[in-house]
C-alpha cells in the first residue's frame, strides 16, 4: 500500500531548505567543473530516498523505523510518533520523524532534523 505523505509546517520547511541548499551547491560544482558532488546534494538524495521509501512502505528495512516517545502524535493522543533513519553513521545524522494519519493511508510528515 502507498501512503500519501502530508507534511508539518516545519518539516516542509526544512525540506525546501535542503533542497535549495542542494541546488545551491550543485550550481556551484558545475560552475567550476566539480565532478564529486557536495556533502548537501548527498544529504537532500538521502532525505528523499528516505521520504520515498517511506511511502511506499515504513516498514522498509533501510529505514530502520522504530517508535519515538518524546514526540506525541498531533492527531491521537494513544497513537505513536515513529523515527526513520535518513543517514546512518554519520555525526549527526538526519532523522524524519512521523506519524499515521490523519486519514487512512496517510503519512504526517513532523519533523526532519539532525540527530541530537
Amino acid at each position: 500500500m502507498t501512503f500519501a505523505l502530508r507534511w508539518t509546517q516545519a518539516a516542509r520547511t526544512k525540506y525546501d531548505a535542503l533542497q535549495a541548499a542542494a541546488r545551491k551547491a550543485r550550481a556551484t560544482r558545475e560552475a567550476t567543473g566539480r565532478r564529486k558532488s557536495s556533502r548537501q546534494e548527498g544529504l537532500f538524495r538521502q532525505v528523499r530516498k528516505t521520504l520515498r521509501f517511506l511511502a511506499d512502505n515504513p516498514r522498509h528495512p533501510g529505514l530502520q523505523t522504530h517508535p519515538y516517545h518524546s514526540l506525541q502524535n498531533p492527531f491521537d493522543a494513544k497513537g505513536k510518533v515513529f523515527e526513520a533513519c535518513a543517514q546512518q553513521h554519520t555525526p549527526g545524522a538526519y532523522r524524519v520523524f512521523w506519524c499515521y494519519g490523519p486519514g487512512e493511508g496517510e503519512i504526517t510528515v513532523l519533523a526532519i532534523t539532525p540527530h541530537p
